[in-house]
């Protein structure tokens, strides 16, 4: 199993890198191969602070990063983060993975929708509404270890804010959220270490190289390869929540 944990942490990482919503696989995925969810979600929660360390870099080193922005979100987002994991591990699978694919399937619904018209004359939200967006994604983003890009990238492009810095700012606020989420999962005792360093190893690799090809790649296709990877995924998501997998095999 440890193989195919590494591949599909070094595709997230990809993801993640590129188009900022990569750690949405992780989760599902491992469900479908045995991992308990709860274990799965606090596993990739702490992968992210890898992931964001190097993506962070790698979107700051181009300028991509609109740092003001990045810390009013962070304040919002620790608190949320810590409250969402303790949240989390009182919560049953199934219904874990149910908001899991309907959080995904509307953003990926969204960043469709504008993907057609995006364009670079939005703004970033003032820095109170940052915070609070922060908190909700923080506390949103533990309880699915979909990490903080799954939503506020898609909530960045719905006001037309450029993709680029979109995308900068969720790489910059993965590592917060993970920080605290994952002192929460280990509070909670839900935290498998092993597995979570397997997972880091192959998201952190796959970051940078996402983070490099993000910036050579047209900005129209990254949005719409974003939306077409959430809507995917939370539909298989869903399928996972229902038991139809079971029923069909």
């Amino acid at each position: 199993m440890s193989p195919a944990i590494l591949i599909l942490a070094l595709v997230s990482g990809l993801f993640i890198g590129c188009i900022g919503i990569g750690g949405v696989l992780l989760v599902p995925v491992l469900t479908l191969i045995g991992v308990p969810v709860h274990a799965a979600i606090a596993a990739s929660m702490f992968s992210y602070i890898f992931a964001g360390a190097i993506g962070t870099f790698l979107y700051a080193r181009q300028g991509s990063i609109a740092w003001g922005s990045a810390a009013w979100l962070g304040a919002g987002a620790m608190p949320g983060a810590f409250a969402g994991a303790l949240l989390a591990s009182h919560l049953g699978a199934d219904l874990l993975l149910a908001l899991i694919g309907l959080v995904v399937i509307f953003a990926g619904t969204r960043a469709l929708l504008r993907s057609g018209g995006l364009g670079e004359d939005g703004r970033i939200p003032p820095a109170p509404a940052l915070a609070a967006i922060g908190f909700v994604i923080g506390a949103a983003s533990a309880m699915t270890g979909s990490g903080g890009p799954l939503l506020l990238v898609p909530l960045l492009l719905s006001i037309r804010a450029p993709v680029l810095p979109a995308i900068g700012l969720s790489q910059a606020i993965q590592v917060p959220i993970a920080l605290l989420a994952s002192a929460g999962n280990l509070v909670a005792g839900n935290l498998d270490l092993g597995l979570a360093l397997l997972l880091s190893t192959g998201v952190a690799l796959g970051a940078g190289c996402g983070a490099r090809a993000a910036h050579a790649l047209p900005k129209k296709f990254l949005t719409r390869l974003a939306a077409t990877v959430l809507l995917v995924v939370g539909a298989l998501v869903l399928l996972r929540a229902s038991h139809l997998f079971a029923w069909l095999g």
